[in-house]
């Protein structure tokens, strides 16, 4: 489905009258963006407040006067949360709608259900969510951040709060297989011990044995990167069973969907994460952000990290558009690899021409109060987990998501 100016621009009449930008005139011809996210079914919590962020930029673009002289026009579908959409829709987006550009997944399982129909297409591709790392390949850029990012933040300032025995609880699928890994690779850099790991399915609500585990195994403190509404569950049942006060919980994942905003304070207070963005970022730019996004979606405040990753991208694609002059696939990647930077809500964000991954801050974090203040911004972070393994530069032809022996 394809969404026509009037649509597209529909809530973005606040920022033009109030005099923040101009109204243009394009030439005939638009710029096609293809969209392709979960805006329905168990994901849509991740992927609604994208699909906003992406109404939200492309709107910032075109009000500013478009790229090339040229409107960008959005066309998008909704996966329903359906890994086999993303095959569909993708094949959709560059054989029928000939796309210039897509931005799009959520799950790293989406990603590569579409990743290899965008190579084979020549048609550029942005993911632009926190993932796993690993991703080589040349027609990709990668704007969520990488475990090394994180992980080497968050591991030891929640061991520094707690304690050096650490049981990590991890979704069963390579994101959370592979971030366990790393979690094993900082604490033990760290003079920890992990004292036990388990996985689980996407769909496990249940975690009353689990706890029961944990309890008899008696870390200082659990990690969590699980993944999912079933798997909130899993905070829920801790605090229920009296363990939040006794046993300190960290995450690499709570939080990006707003999931701090469903638990209760007692429930959520005191969790502790690491990501390139949180409401609170008290920063001009981030205020500025929420007022632009609160005036196109009638006062609605639901951005999270994963949706101001996508604002990035779109911006970080626009930016290297305008570099190369030309909507042309291989010029504009040329263009962003010369190391292009923006400035957005969550920071400076620059691509790395080597990997094709951002480079960008990592704010630590607590939950407090149903919000996710922050407790220390970080010096800019490299993605060294996959610049150890991903030369781009060297390596052009690379198509390989390396999963590190740790």
């Amino acid at each position: 489905m394809s969404l026509n100016r009037r649509e597209l621009l529909g809530g973005a009449t606040a920022l033009t009258t109030a005099g923040l930008l101009p109204r243009v005139a394009f030439a005939a011809d638009a710029i096609k963006l293809g969209s392709i996210l979960d805006k329905s079914g168990p994901f849509d919590a991740y992927g609604k407040p994208m699909d906003m962020a992406t109404r939200l930029a492309v709107a910032e673009i075109n009000e500013a006067g478009g790229l090339l002289g040229r409107e960008v026009e959005i066309i998008a579908y909704d996966t329903q949360s359906d890994m086999a959409l993303y095959s569909q829709y993708g094949q959709q987006l560059t054989r029928q709608d000939k796309v210039d550009v897509v931005h799009g997944g959520i799950l790293s399982a989406s990603r590569e259900a579409i990743r290899q129909t965008m190579r084979k297409s020549k048609t550029l591709y942005f993911y632009n969510v926190l993932y796993e790392g690993g991703v080589c390949d040349r027609n990709i850029f990668i704007n969520g951040v990488t475990p090394a990012q994180q992980v080497e933040a968050l591991v030891p300032y929640a061991m520094n709060n707690s304690g050096k025995k650490v049981y990590i609880l991890a979704a069963d699928y390579n994101y959370g297989q592979i971030t366990a890994r790393w979690i094993e690779k900082f604490v033990r850099d760290n003079g920890g011990e992990v004292v036990g790991t388990d996985f689980f399915p996407l769909d496990v609500s249940d975690f009353g044995s689990t706890i029961a585990k944990v309890q008899t195994a008696a870390p200082d403190l659990v990690i969590a990167p699980l993944v999912g509404g079933a798997h909130l569950s899993f905070f829920r049942q801790w605090a229920a069973a009296g363990m939040k006060d006794k046993i300190a919980l960290a995450s690499t994942t709570l939080g990006v969907g707003n999931e701090h905003k469903v638990l209760t304070p007692e429930e959520g207070n005191g969790i502790m994460c690491a990501y390139n963005y949180s409401q609170e970022l008290d920063t001009p730019e981030n205020a500025a952000f929420k007022e632009r996004w609160a005036a196109m979606f009638d006062g609605d405040q639901s951005m999270h990290e994963i949706a101001v990753s996508h604002y990035h991208g779109l911006h970080t694609w626009a930016e290297g558009v305008r570099t190369a002059g030309t909507i042309d696939r291989d010029a504009v990647i040329e263009a962003l690899e010369t190391g292009i930077s923006i400035t957005g809500p969550g920071g400076k964000v620059t691509v790395d021409p080597k990997t094709h991954h951002a480079v960008l801050d990592v704010h630590l974090m607590e939950m407090r109060d149903q919000k996710m203040e922050v407790i220390e911004t970080l010096p800019q972070r490299q993605p060294i987990d996959t610049q150890a393994v991903c030369d781009l530069s060297a390596n052009p032809d690379d198509n390989t998501q390396y999963e590190i022996e740790i």
